[in-house]
């Protein structure tokens, strides 16, 4: 759909409405995460080495789709506030592992319960249908290009 100048509005794009929506989504929860002293990218770190013992920066970073840099940085700044470990890998002494420490694995399922509550704030009006529709179209565009990085902005 164009102008009468041959150019689209910008609300004639899906993908405005995508980002409009996203954005306040993830504006929402990372204001909800920062009143926990945690920024959405130490979130996705965290309940990632939630489901695991301990991991090597390099494969956490190839599992999040980060580089190793931007995880050793969040490793630095979640080992700081005390909720991850950064020892040195028994078989290895070159490597390290990251694992969650009492205070991290006890955060994360209150940090979980915010991304719960976010979510439900945003989409629990629609019914379990729609949702359905519009998870399926979104997880869809996500394989048919291959997508990997998660997001944390």
């Amino acid at each position: 759909m164009t102008d009468g100048n041959g150019v689209s509005p910008l609300d004639a794009h899906l993908g405005y409405w995508l980002r409009f929506v996203s954005n306040q989504v993830s504006h929402a929860f990372a204001t909800k995460l920062a009143a926990r002293g945690v920024t959405v990218a130490e979130w996705v770190v965290l309940r990632d080495l939630f489901e695991r013992d301990a991991m090597a920066p390099s494969a956490l970073a190839e599992r999040l789709g980060m580089t190793r840099g931007a995880i050793s940085k969040l490793a630095d700044r979640l080992a700081a506030k005390r909720l991850i470990t950064q020892a040195p890998d028994p078989d290895d002494r070159r490597y390290q592992t990251l694992a969650l420490t009492p205070a991290g694995r006890a955060l994360v399922p209150e940090l979980s319960a915010l991304a719960d509550r976010n979510d439900a704030e945003f989409f629990g009006h629609l019914a379990p249908s729609e949702r359905a529709v519009i998870e399926e179209a979104m997880k869809g565009i996500v394989r048919r290009l291959g997508l990997r990085s998660i997001p944390i902005e």
